[in-house]
């Protein structure tokens, strides 16, 4: 998403942290014997569930039947899912077509939240007669299949088909799950026939895609089916009456064939264009699928990260006063809809905040703040003025024309009156450096480098030994709080640079591995030392 820089490798990092969060945690555990676990008896105790539940309960203090509890569905839900060891692996995964497999530990807190999204998708499947078997790991306690299977972190989810496994690519709620498998279990699009199916169908999803055939055949339908197999996140309809489809998506055109996308937000509808090739309805969808302002949460981190829409506005701010700046935000992204991608992140949420606000140098912040981040050109934008309507639109203008200048974080301006050794900071890095008439020696460190303690307390004694100078300055910037772009090809620390007065371009490297002398030398090499210095023992 950004350059291997001094922050932004930490970027890089941070993005790539995210998406394990979102999906793999890598760790070892010792194997525990335990009883025997195994599939005889499971049809029979769903059985029994069944019957159960079209038993008529007595609630409170009147008669009738009423649904099962929460906890009640969860625990059927947990006991269609089987529990794999070391004693049915082998046989659950090669005796079953169809077998998608939960690699968890107890302790894992993303394991935790899976669980009863998988459980819940399993309930639905059946119900739905999919072909399919669920079934979990403790890959803490039985480390050796685990690691047959191939589950190297937690949450791990794999689909085996005849044996054979494949990594799973969809969402994490119970939704994504059951969409996810019917897809590559055999049912990639669903079929509507009557008014009365759309209705019911409409009940249940709010996000889909619909295509309209005359007939089920030819080379378009084709695409639309590949279309439909190959996207692992969208609903896909097919219906073949003018009616039915109106119902779905009331804006459908009288013609032989119709493409749509159906989200559950104001953006509601959009009409697809283009070619019926494979291919092309898959962009279409990439562009167009997230809502207008998409809430980025650690579940959804890896669709936001991979959408096509390279340039994207992050909007930090809390829960109560998004709700302010919501419609705002909404008709601005109308605006730049497909070419600018909208995203809201709970300031409050350190996760998913704090490393984003600290690229941007204001991880301390509790106000709103806008900020871009355009994948493509590896650059960052801060809105610096109040998030208003009128100041975001042009924001974006500005963005899209590239006529916006990156944004390179600062510390506040200091006071270098009576420094030794001048601070230097983002802000000053052009008046003090480049745009100076003396010649300048530039410490660059961080506070987490070893071996910067060391250069520093080297550069202080020369700044003694050479303070009788009036040609030859000595400053410090810390890279960790401090950008520019003459900075971005910094990647060690300690760092010394010499920009010599004429020649600011193309400062020269002096070694930190030098001792003191070396580096005297080195200086009176390059620099013809003016007026007398303090004679100093170095």
């Amino acid at each position: 998403m950004f350059p291997t820089k001094p922050t932004l490798r930490f970027t890089c990092f941070t993005l790539t942290l995210l998406l394990l969060l979102t999906f793999n945690f890598v760790s070892h555990g010792s194997e525990v014997v335990s009883d025997n676990e195994d599939l005889d008896g499971i049809e029979e105790l769903l059985a029994v569930d069944d019957e159960l539940e079209l038993e008529p309960k007595v609630s409170g203090g009147g008669g009738g039947g009423v649904k099962l509890s929460e906890a009640e569905v969860l625990t059927k839900a947990q006991r269609i899912v089987i529990e794999l060891n070391n004693d049915n692996t082998e046989r659950v995964i090669n005796g079953n077509e169809f077998v998608l497999v939960l690699g968890y530990a107890p302790w894992c807190a993303r394991s935790a939240e899976l669980m009863p999204q998988f459980a819940e998708a399993a309930s639905l499947l059946k119900e739905l007669g999919t072909p399919l078997l669920m079934a979990k790991i403790d890959a803490d306690r039985y480390p050796k299949s685990a690691s047959i299977l191939g589950i190297k972190g937690f949450p791990t989810l794999l689909l085996f088909v005849n044996g054979t496994s494949q990594q799973y690519s969809g969402g994490f709620t119970a939704d994504d799950l059951v969409l996810w498998a019917r897809k590559k279990t055999g049912t990639p699009v669903i079929r509507i026939s009557s008014v009365t199916e759309a209705d019911e169908f409409l009940k249940k999803h709010h996000t889909f895609v619909i295509g309209l055939f005359d007939k089920f055949e030819g080379h378009e339908y084709e695409e639309f089916v590949r279309a439909a197999k190959s996207d692992n996140e969208t609903q896909f309809v097919e219906v073949s009456k003018f009616e039915v489809a109106q119902v779905l998506y009331p804006d459908t055109k009288i013609t032989d064939r119709f493409l749509g996308l159906v989200k559950g937000e104001p953006e509601r509808y959009t009409a697809y264009d283009g070619a019926f090739i494979t291919n092309e309805i898959l962009e279409f969808l990439g562009y167009n699928k997230f809502p207008l302002v998409t809430k980025l949460t650690e579940m959804n981190a890896i669709k936001v990260y991979s959408s096509p829409v390279k340039l994207q506005v992050l909007v930090f701010t809390n829960v109560d006063d998004l709700k302010n700046l919501l419609d705002t935000l909404q008709d601005v992204a109308r605006t730049f809809k497909s070419k600018i991608m909208f995203i809201h992140v709970d300031i409050n949420d350190e996760n998913l905040a704090k490393p984003f606000l600290s690229l941007l140098g204001l991880e301390e912040s509790k106000n709103t703040v806008v900020a871009a981040f355009d994948n493509g050109m590896s650059s960052k934008y801060l809105l610096e003025s109040q998030p208003t309507r009128s100041n975001i639109e042009e924001f974006c203008k500005n963005l899209l024309q590239g006529s916006m200048s990156p944004y390179f974080k600062s510390q506040p301006i200091p006071d270098n009156t009576e420094a030794s050794v001048h601070f230097i900071v983002g802000k000053t890095f052009d008046d003090a450096i480049l745009s100076s008439k003396e010649n300048v020696i530039l410490e660059v460190f961080t506070p987490w480098c070893i071996s910067c303690e060391a250069t520093s307390k080297q550069v202080e004694k020369l700044a003694k030994h050479y303070k009788g100078s009036n040609n030859v300055i000595f400053a410090r910037i810390d890279a960790s709080v401090n950008e520019h772009p003459k900075l971005q090809d910094v990647e060690d620390y300690p760092t010394l640079l010499l920009y010599r007065e004429g020649e600011k371009t193309n400062p020269i490297k002096l070694s930190t591995k030098s001792g003191l002398k070396e580096l005297a030398a080195s200086i009176n090499k390059h620099l013809k030392v003016q007026n007398e210095v303090v004679k100093d023992e170095l």
